[in-house]
């Protein structure tokens, strides 16, 4: 069994032409021993209106597949679903930019049911900056950003504390980072994010941010994408991230985070119909009680225990 913190199948689902593919890919988490997926709305250049058809799109499917599939509201709802043998699904929202700089939007993104949120994606918004700084239009991934929230973006997170929203700090700048991580009175989520020292690349987390998530009593989601992995062997660059969080942070601070259907898939993690073959492996070369808390433990304890 498994937990993941970020996919970008909600919204390829919903954009694309095949009717049926929400239910394929619940079928298919399910398949994989999937316990609960956090199914993130991405919302970049996308208006207030479309993310709340987004959310309709969630409810309607959550609604046909009821037999299978139920959406996570509060604690013990993840052990309850899963108990019945269904897949428990976590909304989220990827880049609070749509709300236009008014953090009381908060509000209304928590009544759809919305659990975790990040504040930016690539695009500087009201709110916050990116970690990724462009030249000419391209990510130079040697750089940081180090500028903080806006006092729109404080007041945003701490609104999301106030409903039960958990701050999402992937694709943030390292000052972004350092201020929501002063605000938070929630453990902090990097959904979708790997170790800096692995692999030197912008959207990857540093040491001292590993750090501070695990003593906020968050999580680190190692993200399968190749370019953030930095190895070949996409297994091997997915364990040799998790050794590090761990040494970092210590055993509790790792989950997953794949972004399926949200990258370019890797030759042998392509979706999740691949899990299985990674858990048996981290399971060979971790063994089982570590393996069981990286995969779902970890994350049972922040969003469900």
């Amino acid at each position: 069994m498994y937990c993941d913190l970020h996919c970008d199948t909600l919204t390829v689902c919903r954009d694309g032409e095949d009717a049926d593919r929400f239910t394929k890919s619940v079928n298919d988490l399910k398949n994989s021993g999937c316990k609960t997926q956090c199914f993130a709305i991405f919302t970049e250049n996308k208006t207030e209106e479309q993310f709340f058809a987004y959310a309709d799109y969630f409810w309607q499917e959550m609604r046909s597949l009821q037999d299978i599939a139920e959406p996570v509201l509060r604690r013990g709802d993840i052990s309850r679903i899963s108990g019945e043998g269904k897949l428990a699904c976590m909304l989220t929202a990827e880049n609070l930019g749509f709300l236009q700089g008014d953090p009381r939007g908060v509000y209304r993104i928590a009544k759809c049911g919305v659990k975790m949120a990040s504040l930016v994606w690539n695009t500087q918004n009201a709110f916050a900056c990116p970690n990724m700084i462009f030249k000419n239009g391209v990510p130079d991934f040697a750089l940081r950003e180090k500028r903080g929230l806006t006092s729109k973006g404080k007041e945003a997170v701490e609104i999301m504390n106030s409903c039960g929203i958990y701050a999402d700090v992937s694709h943030l700048s390292d000052g972004g980072v350092k201020d929501v991580l002063e605000i938070s009175s929630y453990p902090v989520i990097a959904s979708h994010s790997n170790a800096y020292e692995v692999c030197p690349v912008c959207r990857n987390l540093t040491d001292g941010q590993i750090k501070a998530i695990a003593d906020s009593g968050g999580l680190a989601g190692v993200n399968f994408c190749r370019d953030f992995l930095g190895f070949d062997d996409i297994f091997e660059g997915v364990l040799a991230h998790i050794k590090h969080i761990v040494n970092v942070g210590g055993e509790d601070c790792v989950a997953f985070g794949s972004d399926f259907d949200g990258m370019s898939a890797p030759e042998g993690l392509e979706t999740c119909r691949n899990m299985p073959d990674l858990l048996n492996y981290l399971d060979c070369n971790l063994g089982g009680r570590l393996a069981e808390k990286i995969a779902c433990g970890n994350f049972m304890r922040v969003f469900d225990n």
